[in-house]
Formats: C-alpha cells, sequence, structure tokens
C-alpha cells in the first residue's frame, strides 16, 4: 500500500450525501452504521457493554467456519471510484486479516435481498489484500465505470471503525429535467478544484447538501495578515446560464467575510475571459444572502473571492445547463454504465429492441451528437425511436 491522493475527491459513501450500510453478515459486537459516521473515530480503553469493549466502528464475531463477513454500503451518489480507504483505528487485537471491495450499479432502489440475489452483478475493484491494524489502509482503483454500491468483505471476521469510498460523481442527467438545478452541488457533480487556504475546514463543504449544523461544516481560512484575499474555485456539474447565487455565512458570526465577488467562464486557465456574476458585496454575519444574476453567458467555472478572509457555510448555484452542457453530461452518464445497464436504458427508457440496444451500448464510447447518429444509424432505429434516444443521451433539445 501507498499514500495517494484520491482522499481529497468526495465520498461518495458520505452520510451527508445520503449514504448507508444496507445489510452486512454479522454485526455482533458494533453496529455496521458506524462505518459511514462523517467523524473521526474515537475509543475510550476499558468501557464495556453487554457485549463487550465497545468500538466506534463495526465488528463481527470470531468466525468459525471457512467463510468471511462483509457489508453492503448503498453510495449516496453514483459515480466512478477512485480509492477505497479502510481504516480499522483502534482495531489491534481484531482487525480482519485481509480484505477485498466489490462494486455494483442497480437501477433504482433495490433491497437487501435484491442485492445479494443472483442477477446482480459484483465486479471486484480491490483484490484480495493485507490490512493492517490500526491504520487507514488507502487502496487505489483503477476503474472508469458508475457504480451505485459497495461491498466490502472483511476476511475473515473482526473490526473496522470506517469506510470512505472517494470518487468522481456522475449523475444521471434524466433527474435534471425540468427542475430547479444546483449547478455547484457535489450531489450533482460539483467540485471543488482549489482554494487559497483550508487551514480550519475543507472547502468541499460549501457543495454539500442540507444546511450547515455548526460554524465547522462550512469552510474558514486561516486569519490573513498580508495583503490579498482569499477564494475558492468551484468546477460546476456542467457548463450553465446562472440564475441565482446562495452565499450562507449562517454560524459564522464574528468571521465571516466582509465582502464577496463572483465570477465565472468556461475556460479555467484563462480568467481574463471569464464575466462578472456579481459584483463585490458586502456580507453580513449569520446570514443566508440570495442574490438573481442577470449576465446570460454560459459557464463552467467559478470563483468565489472573499475580502479579506474568513468562512462560510454553503454556496449554492442555480441555474439551467446549456444544451451543450447537458449533451456532454447525458454521454458522460452513458459512456460509464456497465453494459447490461447501458442496454436496459434504450430498452427501458427509449423502447429500442434488445438486438440494436446492444448495437448502441457496444459504439461506446460516444463523443457527440455524430457518434450518437451513427450509432442510431448503425443499429437501424425507426424515427420516433431515434428521438426517444436522442433526447435520452443528448436532451429534450435534440429529440
Amino acid at each position: 500500500m501507498r499514500n495517494v491522493d484520491f482522499d481529497a475527491l468526495p465520498d461518495l459513501a458520505s452520510r451527508a450525501l445520503g449514504g448507508a450500510v444496507v445489510t452486512a453478515s454479522d454485526e455482533f459486537f458494533a453496529e455496521k452504521e458506524n462505518l459511514l459516521n462523517p467523524e473521526p473515530p474515537v475509543f475510550q480503553p476499558h468501557t464495556f457493554g453487554h457485549k463487550g469493549q465497545i468500538y466506534d466502528g463495526w465488528e463481527t464475531r470470531r468466525r468459525r467456519d471457512q467463510g468471511y463477513d462483509w457489508a453492503i454500503v448503498r453510495l449516496g451518489v453514483p459515480g466512478v471510484i477512485h480509492g477505497v480507504t479502510v481504516d480499522t483505528a483502534h482495531f489491534t487485537g481484531n482487525y480482519p486479516e485481509y480484505c477485498s471491495i466489490e462494486a455494483a450499479s442497480v437501477a433504482g432502489y433495490p433491497s437487501p435481498e435484491e442485492l445479494l440475489d443472483e442477477p446482480v452483478e459484483w465486479v471486484e475493484i480491490v483484490p484480495r489484500a493485507e490490512l493492517k491494524g490500526d491504520s487507514a489502509n488507502q487502496f487505489p482503483v483503477r476503474l472508469d465505470q458508475r457504480f451505485t454500491h459497495v461491498r466490502l468483505n472483511i476476511i475473515p471476521d473482526g473490526g473496522v471503525a470506517r469506510l470512505r469510498v472517494h470518487g468522481e460523481v456522475v449523475t444521471d442527467p434524466r433527474w435534471f429535467t425540468g427542475l430547479p438545478l444546483d449547478l455547484a452541488a457535489q450531489a450533482n457533480g460539483g467540485v471543488v478544484t482549489d482554494c487559497s487556504n483550508r487551514f480550519f475546514s475543507s472547502p468541499n463543504n460549501l457543495l454539500m447538501p442540507g444546511n450547515a449544523r455548526v460554524m465547522g461544516e462550512g469552510w474558514e481560512t486561516a486569519r490573513r495578515r498580508g495583503g490579498g484575499n482569499d477564494w475558492v474555485s468551484v468546477r460546476l456539474a456542467e457548463e450553465g446560464i446562472v440564475r441565482q447565487v446562495e452565499i450562507d455565512t449562517t454560524h459564522f458570526k464574528g468571521n465571516a467575510p466582509g465582502w464577496f465577488r463572483l465570477t465565472g467562464g468556461t475556460d479555467p486557465d484563462d480568467e481574463g475571459g471569464w464575466i462578472e456574476l456579481v459584483e463585490r458585496t458586502t456580507l453580513q454575519p449569520d446570514t443566508c444572502h440570495r442574490f438573481l444574476v442577470s449576465a446570460s453567458a454560459p459557464v463552467r467555472h467559478v470563483k468565489v473571492d472573499v475580502y479579506p478572509d474568513g468562512g462560510f457555510a454553503r454556496l449554492r448555484i442555480y441555474g439551467e445547463l446549456t444544451a451543450s452542457g447537458r449533451e456532454r453530461i447525458g454521454l458522460d452518464w452513458y459512456n460509464r454504465l456497465p453494459a447490461s445497464r447501458a442496454e436496459a436504458v434504450l430498452t427501458e427508457e427509449a423502447g429500442v429492441t434488445a438486438e440494436a440496444a446492444a448495437s448502441i451500448a457496444s459504439a461506446r464510447p460516444l463523443a457527440g451528437t455524430g457518434s450518437v447518429q451513427e450509432a442510431i444509424s448503425a443499429a437501424g432505429l425507426p424515427p420516433e425511436t431515434t428521438r426517444a434516444v436522442r433526447s435520452l443521451l443528448l436532451g429534450a433539445q435534440a429529440g
């Protein structure tokens, strides 16, 4: 094992994003739900319950057969997994000897029984690997495929404190149709690309769902003692037109920024070509601020400058995708589906025959409207089905 930088990516399994441990083979000593607790694991020695020492993690009983224990996690948001951390913090004489990790892509809201059924295709993303006790064991993953669930196998038994599944959100664009869209939301694919300072807390908190419960669930910089100002840059879910902006300083009472400014553009390396979305504006402490945006130029990246420093809780960038943004997000989703799901969405959603769906799916990756049309033509689809496929993959404008 080696240190890798995937842990800077969003945790797709985070409880804050809706992740959950849906079932496990055993949880005799400590509950499976602890695996996804957002806080670092803690330990109080000589603290015993009626089953033994209390651990902040998931712990199974000692097996007396040849099997192994496992837990299945529903990711809060589906995506491509770039790395997994299996944290055995405080488990020293009772951690598993090995682990392996599988992942699956399942439509809808399957029950635990359905996830354990034969038709579910589990793909091994981390082969059997040795674990160290009281350590954050990190495993990179190199598979460019969209998953909805992971299965942690611990061999043969024991305890794991936390499971983190870091990766890239890949959203289903069908859920965006006709709804107000937060282009910056982590659940929709927005991601922090850089910031000036993260001394007190992570800027990724700005894009989390819901309201911050305490100041520590926002982004706060160190006190600036020189010139300049702090800032955070965000890549939106895709290119869009911004209509409203929300800057929430709730809980930041003595350390909110005095002012902020929002700019945006399509090329992150050419800020000279960016536009001003919200001019430099005064901020109040402990207040949710909302601003209308009149600029109509499309943006894919935004930058929030705060003056001179401080912190705030949440950033919302409301707007709608451009036609090209919807096209790219749709193809990114479709190209990363497992083959069986790529075929199924065409038959279930667009009425394509199984044979034609297999033909289109085999033509992936589809790079744009031209390649989509080539795949449709090769499959010999009639006009009505052609419109349905184009609308599904490229958006309503392409129908």
